[in-house]
C-alpha cells in the first residue's frame, strides 16, 4: 500500500463527504442513514490520515524480532570486546608486577606469596585424572513434541539441575572444573536463561558438560550422595532427559582468566 496515494484518496473522500453534509435544495427529508454515512466516511478518512501520517511510509506493524536479535548480538560483541580489554589490563598489571619486583623486595615477596596460591585458587593449568557428567534436554519426537504428558519445564535441563552436579562435585574433593570447557572457581555463577546457560558472559546450549579434576570414585561417590542429583536421574528416568558419568583418566583444564574479585560473600550462620 502506498501511503502517499492513500493520503491524497483519502483527502478526496474527506471532501465528498463534508459536502455529503451540506443541505441539499430539495424540500424532501433525508433519511437518517443518508445522514449517518457521510459521517461514518468523515471519520474513517481521519483515521486512515492519522496512521498515514504516523507511520510516515513505513509499516505499523513492523515484526521486532530482528530488532531483539541484533540487540543481542550487540550486547555479546559488548561482553568478548570488554573481555579482551580486561585480559590486556591483566597483563599489564603482572607486567608491571614483574617489573616492580626485580627493584622492591616488598612487591617481590608479596608476589611470591601470591604466585604459591595460584594454583589452588584455579589460576593455572592443571592436569590429572577426574571425571565427566553430562546433562541432556529430553529428546523431541519427529512432531516436535515429547512422549507423555509432561510440562516444557519437565523436558529441559534447569539452572538447579547443573548446580547440584557442580557442588556435589566440589563437596567430593574437585581440584579444578570447567563447565563447557571453561574454567571456573567455586565461586562462579551458574545462570540459565531459557534452555542455556550463562557462564562468564557466555551462553552455551545442551548438553552441558561438567568435568573436574579428583579422584572418581569420591568424586562418583559425591553425585550418588548429592539429593538433586538424584533427583535429576528420577527425572531421566519418567522425562527421559539426558545424564551421562565419564571417568577421565586424564584432562587437563585451561587456568581460570575471568575476574578475580568478590562483589560480596556471607558466612553461613
Amino acid at each position: 500500500m502506498e501511503y502517499t496515494s492513500g493520503v491524497a484518496s483519502w483527502r478526496k473522500v474527506l471532501r465528498r463527504a463534508v459536502v455529503g453534509l451540506l443541505p441539499r435544495r430539495s424540500a424532501e427529508r433525508r433519511p437518517g442513514w443518508s445522514v449517518g454515512v457521510p459521517l461514518i466516511a468523515l471519520a474513517a478518512g481521519l483515521l486512515f490520515t492519522t496512521t498515514a501520517t504516523t507511520a510516515g511510509g513505513t509499516s505499523l506493524r513492523e515484526d521486532r524480532r530482528p530488532e531483539l536479535a541484533q540487540l543481542i548480538e550487540d550486547r555479546r560483541e559488548q561482553v568478548a570486546s570488554g573481555q579482551q580489554r580486561a585480559a590486556a589490563l591483566r597483563d599489564r598489571v603482572e607486567s608491571q608486577t614483574e617489573a616492580l619486583a626485580g627493584s622492591d623486595d616488598r612487591v617481590a615477596a608479596q608476589r611470591d606469596r601470591a604466585a604459591a596460591s595460584r594454583e589452588a585458587a584455579g589460576f593455572t593449568a592443571l592436569t590429572g585424572p577426574g571425571i565427566t557428567v553430562e546433562l541432556d534436554d529430553a529428546p523431541q519426537q519427529g512432531d516436535g513434541m515429547a512422549t507423555g504428558d509432561a510440562s516444557n519445564d519437565d523436558l529441559v535441563v534447569h539452572q538447579g539441575d547443573v548446580q547440584a552436579v557442580v557442588n556435589a562435585l566440589w563437596a567430593g574433593g574437585a581440584e579444578a572444573m570447567t563447565i563447557m570447557g571453561v574454567r571456573v572457581l567455586s565461586t562462579s555463577a551458574v545462570r540459565c536463561v531459557g534452555n542455556t546457560l550463562l557462564l562468564h558472559g557466555q551462553n552455551f546450549s545442551p548438553p552441558f558438560q561438567i568435568t573436574a579434576i579428583g579422584d572418581p570414585a569420591a568424586l562418583q561417590r559425591a553425585l550418588a550422595e548429592s539429593e538433586g542429583v538424584r533427583l535429576f536421574k528420577n527425572a531421566v528416568t519418567h522425562y527421559q532427559l539426558g545424564y551421562r558419568e565419564a571417568v577421565e583418566p586424564s584432562v587437563t583444564m585451561p587456568a581460570y582468566d575471568g575476574p578475580g574479585g568478590l562483589r560480596s560473600a556471607k558466612v553461613p550462620g
